[in-house]
């Protein structure tokens, strides 16, 4: 039987928590989103997330790179080139997040692959 008690219910799952204080953050989930396809070059990147600053992208994706979900790689070159990709753990939360993307089309009326 749930605890419905008015203790159990002013505490928040320590997991969800976690996720929202990453992923709830603004561009995170439409860096993690961009990087899903593939490896993708910084400025690359910033061309995909319109609106996005140089700084709030490196900011994101130093973040990212903190909590082990996305890997900075470098090509020394010529040209030095920086190309960023999700780590097994970054990519292993496809499967949520296409199961939000379904739940933001039946709720939310969004079109499928529909852009901002």
């Amino acid at each position: 039987m749930a605890d419905h008690s008015e203790e159990a219910c002013k505490q928040v799952d320590v997991g969800i928590t976690r996720v929202f204080e990453l992923l709830g953050k603004r561009w995170t989930g439409l860096i993690v989103s961009v990087l899903m396809e593939r490896a993708v070059h910084f400025a690359e990147l910033r061309r995909a997330i319109p609106g996005i600053s140089e700084r709030m992208l490196s900011d994101r994706l130093t973040e990212l790179g903190a909590a082990g979900l996305v890997v900075r790689e470098v090509d020394v070159g010529p040209p030095l080139r920086v190309s960023y990709r999700l780590t097994e753990a970054g990519a292993a939360m496809e499967p949520a997040l296409k199961e939000l993307s379904m739940w933001a089309e039946s709720y939310l009326g969004v079109a499928p692959g529909e852009c901002p």
